[in-house]
This record gives structure tokens, C-alpha cells and sequence, in this order.
């Protein structure tokens, strides 16, 4: 599985916001420019985010964008799903996905692909965003 720069992009425009995260909302704008992510590209981003309640918007002079919860709650699976859709290496193991391939029944493959989805779900979902900027905080 490779993510896309959207999903890059996301997670770690996720981490600044994850730092900043007591400062109050961050304008899209410095978040852009710390991360060197197009602005209006990065727009596109947020809007996904905010729809699966990930991040929330605030209005006026002081305005930006700020995470809906707090970064021990956010895992880097929840940003990873949002932006990229559902965690496969291939198609026929997808959640609900089992009639997709013919195979499904006699495939030798399947279990490895299936032990892979798991292996990089589980390490998404252990990792929140508070994780991230700890490991940030100890190392910087």
C-alpha cells in the first residue's frame, strides 16, 4: 500500500495542527507554509477532514482550523482512511469485499493479503496523534 500526497499531506498537516492544538485555530495559510503543501490544495484536504469530523472550523480574525477532538484520540488510521479510503494491499481483501474475486474460496494468496491489511491497520490505529508529537517533542 503507497499513500497518495493527499495522505501524506494530511497526516502531517494533522501533526501541526496536533502541535498547536492548546495555541487555538491555525490559519490554513501557516499551516501551508510550515509544511510547504499548496494552501488550496491543502483546502481540499480540510474539507474531507472536516466532514468526518476530524478537524473544526472557526470563523474571524482569530479564526483557522483546529482538531475536533484532542491528539490522543485521533489515530493516524482515522486521517489515513478518510483521505485514502479503506486499508488494502488489494481489492478482494477490502472490508465487506468477499465477492468481489471468484477466487475467494480456493485463493492461496488471500491470507497474505489479509495479514498485511491487518499488520498496517493495527500499526495506524495504535498510533494517535499525540504519539507523533511526543515522539517530536523527545527527539526535537
Amino acid at each position: 500500500m503507497k499513500l497518495s500526497a493527499k495522505g501524506q499531506y494530511g497526516v502531517r498537516a494533522m501533526v501541526v495542527l496536533a502541535l498547536n492544538y492548546r495555541a487555538g485555530p491555525m490559519p490554513i495559510k501557516e499551516i501551508a507554509a510550515r509544511e510547504n503543501i499548496s494552501s488550496q490544495y491543502l483546502e481540499q484536504i480540510f474539507l474531507e477532514l472536516r466532514r468526518a469530523d476530524l478537524i473544526s472550523s472557526v470563523r474571524g480574525a482569530r479564526g483557522g482550523y483546529i482538531l475536533a477532538r484532542d491528539p490522543q484520540e485521533i489515530k493516524i488510521g482515522d486521517i489515513v482512511r478518510v483521505l485514502e479510503g479503506p486499508i488494502a494491499p488489494v481489492d478482494c481483501v477490502l472490508e465487506g469485499s468477499e465477492e468481489v474475486c471468484e477466487r475467494t474460496g480456493d485463493c492461496l494468496t488471500r491470507g497474505v493479503w489479509e495479514k498485511l491489511r491487518d499488520r498496517i491497520t493495527e500499526v495506524l490505529d495504535d498510533i494517535s496523534l499525540e504519539d507523533m508529537i511526543s515522539t517530536r517533542k523527545v527527539s526535537g
